[in-house]
């Protein structure tokens, strides 16, 4: 989601031509402005997969927008609506919070000890004060009994006056060792996490905060998303750097770097510290797609896959839609990934 320290111009282009092998293209123009549709599409997914009651996989998605978006899909290419997290635009709380906010960011959706964990946050663009929330399910079927969401409140917040962070962008990893670590934040001084109590999904009472990546040997601190898995004895750590929000003229794009140790250091592949700016590409703009980032991974017994976010140029109305790609591993062990499972 949007979080840059300065604002950046966003383009008044009517219509983008793109030069490509089949001939010349022209992009269709959005609807309405890139900042103005950030609740639109489906951006900042993260992924879960469940088996219902049938015996058949089922993958949901959790998304940006008015009281988070849930989508459902049994093939990972054909995706419906599958309701709201939330009645609301925003919980009551976090709008008291956070004045001027229309709508829910990225959210982090989990499975763990018979529940499902969903970290969300709440602020407006470019600004440091935000809140993360947490809300619990026992199913994410409408149709079972059990479908109920329950909003436990206040798990993190910021603002310029009490934190050097911004508190957004959430993700839980539960490590090898059982802790339950909380990843986050945008910009500022760089992504966090700490080390979360499982009977409330919140800090550790006394437990420090840890800082994971960040760029400060770089003149953007754009570095935001964080998203860890572990994968054959390391940690990842994938983070988005650079412009996530300008349709077109988006730069975004997913780095990585490993550690053994879940709080890190992490590295990228040449060695060099994410805390000092370090991050391996794994996925950056192409003529088609502008912008791909916010990544969740997906795993699954039939493997694993990207979930992200990307403009198509082809159909900028749509804003920043869901994507998903098949991610396998280098023999180095480094992750890369394929082309779209599908494309619009």
């Amino acid at each position: 989601m949007p979080r840059p320290t300065l604002p950046t111009p966003v383009s008044l282009t009517l219509a983008i031509v793109l030069l490509s092998v089949a001939g010349i293209a022209a992009a269709q123009p959005a609807a309405t402005g890139a900042r103005q549709g950030l609740l639109n599409g489906a951006a900042d997914p993260t992924a879960v997969a469940v088996t219902d009651a049938s015996g058949e996989t089922v993958y949901y998605v959790a998304a940006t927008g008015h009281g988070v978006k849930l989508l459902r899909s049994t093939d990972l290419a054909h995706w419906e609506p599958s309701g709201r997290v939330f009645k609301k635009a925003v919980p009551g709380w976090a709008r008291r919070a956070v004045p001027g906010t229309d709508g829910v960011w990225a959210p982090d959706l989990s499975y763990h000890d018979g529940l499902y964990y969903l970290y969300y946050s709440v602020s407006t663009f470019g600004s440091q004060r935000s809140v993360i929330g947490l809300a619990v399910n026992k199913s994410l079927d409408p149709a079972s009994d059990d479908y109920k969401w329950e909003d436990r409140g206040l798990v993190i917040a910021s603002s310029a006056e009490t934190t050097n962070f911004n508190a957004i962008d959430p993700a839980l990893l539960v490590d090898e060792e059982g802790r339950w670590l909380l990843f986050w934040g945008s910009y500022w001084t760089g992504l966090k996490a700490v080390e979360i109590d499982p009977a409330t999904g919140k800090p550790q009472e006394g437990a420090e905060i840890v800082a994971v990546a960040a760029r400060s040997d770089r003149q953007s601190t754009a570095i935001e998303a964080a998203f860890p898995i572990f994968h054959d004895g390391y940690y990842y750590l994938f983070v988005s750097w650079d412009a996530c929000c300008d349709g077109a003229e988006s730069t975004y794009k997913v780095m990585v770097g490993r550690s053994r140790d879940a709080l890190g250091p992490y590295v990228d592949a040449a060695g060099k510290p994410m805390l000092e700016g370090g991050g391996t590409l794994v996925l950056k703009s192409s003529e088609r797609w502008r912008g791909p980032g916010h990544n969740g991974v997906l795993t699954t017994d039939k493997g694993q896959w990207m979930v992200h976010h990307t403009y198509d140029m082809e159909h900028l109305d749509s804003q920043r839609i869901l994507q998903v790609r098949p991610l396998t591993w280098t023999k180095s062990g480094w992750p890369e990934v394929g082309e779209p499972v599908a494309t619009p």
